[in-house]
């Protein structure tokens, strides 16, 4: 994970770490020998290797990776609960063992696709495990709510299964996002496979509470993936689409038809507001709308590659690998780290580099991240992965540049692959895409461990060892260098409604010194804001306090009444009368700084 370490209050030692002891422990093929054993292969780094061979020998290692960090019988995870993925074993700079709602669902989504796919038919008990570990964890009542009243969005609990109760960004909210899409995965290959009845009882009341939050929550604001920044995120945005998308379509093939409208309605309002992010003079997604950055930032990388739908061809509205959109956008991202890493230096302005989070960044140092380089690398193996299917590829003005890397005298136009430029591009666009895969080879130490980052001055491995995201960010990157796809989620033929619901987004401040355990919510007269109901309030951010903040889109040039409340379960502090009140702009943002009466 990428913590803000300012922010940690506390620790692993601080918090009560007692094992659940499982009547039948697990076996996920990982003693401590065996992973011992795997890590020793290689003596030196993989600077040679070539992708075929380092694919061959890390391969195996990540998928032991990934299984060591999961559950009481993982070698690295002493203490976790069964189906719990802890991020990484690191204790101190950084402490990371902890599980997050985000890191555990785009592991299980790995681990899901390779059961479901037949790569791998030992994984169904651990999959098990790991709805039930998160069955629990909605349940768990922590400093974001409880689980009626926002605490679906707390991002990360001890590895036994109890809240964590420090200092940090919350709420997040791409986590019940990605673990109902993952859980919707696994449910349909149970409906597949004639077992509907697991599927009602057991997966869907986890993914309809996920699925609920998403559709009410969508449009307050949000700490991004990077757990930084505290306002909209094209990552969080787009994955609660494809949520909303998958959950309708689940909800229609098991008869829970009450909820399908409402998850349309809501996927239509967030297919509108994921085209706003886009920086036409810039070519490319603004990552957040917040946090004074260029918004340069992998977070929009990993949203094509988590957003794939190989059905979908190279569609713009979503933001497909291949569409000239993410390609635009992929040349800017890649471009940004050229020259900021000394690793980089002397590598030609048409070769793979290694990338980071974004440009700015000072975390660790600001260095390259592993996963971050490879998910440049799944993006062009899965748009090649498309434009093979379709037989040809198009060049619009706004991916020329991209393509123009490769080909300075490509025009736009649409060539077949028959055409002798489809060849000239898709395999400069190969070799491209393989330069990613041996940038992270070359970086890679004896043994094959991935950490979180390699240093950018001589690319030794620091930060956060063994992070699981690396490992699963492997697997998911040679799985489409391979070619491989998952199916599709439904994004193809998809269009932006006529009328959007989006609003505009008002940001609400307020000074309130709370005791332990008290939140200050808003609650007005508009759906947004609870219809003054305090159990529908949204919860505001202590990021900055005791200023508390929240973003929440509104209807345009609509007059609200509101009132901030402090809250502690059934204990209510109204804020003095009379209302708050404002008339929202008919278009852009406002924002309201209030003080507590």
């Amino acid at each position: 994970m990428m913590e803000i370490m300012s922010l940690c209050e506390g620790g692993f030692e601080d918090g009560p770490m007692a094992v659940k002891l499982g009547s039948n422990a697990r076996n996920i093929h990982m003693a401590a020998s065996t992973w011992a054993s795997i890590k020793a292969i290689r003596p030196g780094f993989f600077a040679t290797s070539s992708v075929s061979s380092y694919i061959s020998t890390e391969s195996p290692i990540a998928k032991a990776g990934v299984l060591a960090n999961i559950g009481p019988d993982g070698s690295l995870s002493s203490g976790a609960y069964p189906g719990i993925v802890i991020a990484s074993p690191s204790t101190e700079n950084p402490d990371y063992l902890y599980t997050w709602t985000r890191d555990s669902s785009l592991t299980f989504q790995v681990l899901i696709d390779q059961f479901i796919s037949g790569e791998d038919t030992t994984l169904r008990s651990l999959i098990d495990d790991f709805v039930e570990a998160e069955a629990t964890l909605q349940q768990v009542t922590n400093p974001s709510g409880t689980v009626s009243s926002g605490g679906l969005g707390e991002p990360k609990f001890y590895i036994n299964e109890t809240a964590f109760e420090g200092s940090w960004g919350r709420p997040q909210r791409d986590g019940p996002a990605l673990r109902s899409t993952a859980m919707i995965t696994y449910a349909n290959w149970h409906i597949a496979n004639g077992n509907t009845t697991y599927v009602n009882n057991t997966l869907w009341p986890i993914i309809q509470l996920d699925l609920n939050y998403v559709a009410g929550n969508w449009n307050f604001s949000t700490f991004d993936l990077w757990e930084e920044i505290d306002s909209s995120s094209f990552f969080t945005t787009a994955v609660q689409h494809r949520a909303l998308r998958q959950g309708a379509t689940l909800a229609n093939t098991i008869g829970q038809t009450s909820v399908i409208s409402n998850y349309d309605t809501q996927a239509g309002d967030l297919l509108c507001f994921l085209q706003s992010y886009w920086n036409p003079t810039g070519r490319h997604m603004t990552a957040n709308t917040g946090g004074g950055r260029s918004g340069i930032d992998s977070n929009t990388v990993l949203t094509s590659v988590h957003t794939f739908d190989p059905s979908a061809g190279c569609d713009a509205i979503t933001f497909q690998p291949c569409s000239d959109k993410a390609l635009a956008n992929l040349k800017v991202y890649v471009d940004s780290f050229r020259s900021i890493y000394s690793i980089n230096s002397g590598i030609a302005s048409d070769a793979a580099v290694a990338t980071g989070r974004y440009p700015e960044d000072v975390y660790q140092g600001g260095n390259p991240w592993y996963l971050c380089t490879f998910a440049v690398a799944e993006q062009l193996y899965d748009a090649l992965t498309v434009w093979a299917s379709q037989g040809s590829l198009e060049v619009t003005s706004t991916s020329l540049a991209f393509f123009q890397q490769f080909d300075s005298g490509v025009a736009t136009g649409n060539y077949s692959s028959s055409s002798s430029t489809y060849t000239t591009l898709t395999s400069a666009i190969r070799t491209f895409a393989d330069g990613f895969i041996e940038i992270n080879a070359q970086y890679t130490p004896s043994g094959g461990a991935l950490s979180e980052q390699y240093n950018k001055n001589n690319g030794t491995a620091l930060s956060a060892i063994d992070l699981t995201w690396s490992y699963a960010s492997a697997l998911s990157a040679f799985a489409a260098e391979a070619g491989t796809t998952y199916g599709s989620w439904g994004a193809a033929g998809l269009q932006v409604p006529s009328t959007c619901a989006s609003g505009v987004a008002v940001t609400f401040t307020v000074t309130y010194d709370t005791y332990y355990g008290q939140n200050v919510y808003i609650v007005g007269s508009v759906a947004a804001l609870g219809n003054w109901s305090p159990s529908s309030a949204p919860l505001m951010s202590s990021a900055n306090y005791p200023t508390w903040s929240i973003t929440v889109y509104l209807p345009p040039s609509t007059a609200i009444q509101y009132k901030y409340i402090a809250m502690d379960g059934s204990d209510i502090t109204w804020e003095g009368d009379p209302n708050n009140s404002l008339t929202t702009p008919a278009s852009g943002s406002t924002t309201q700084n209030d003080s507590w009466h």
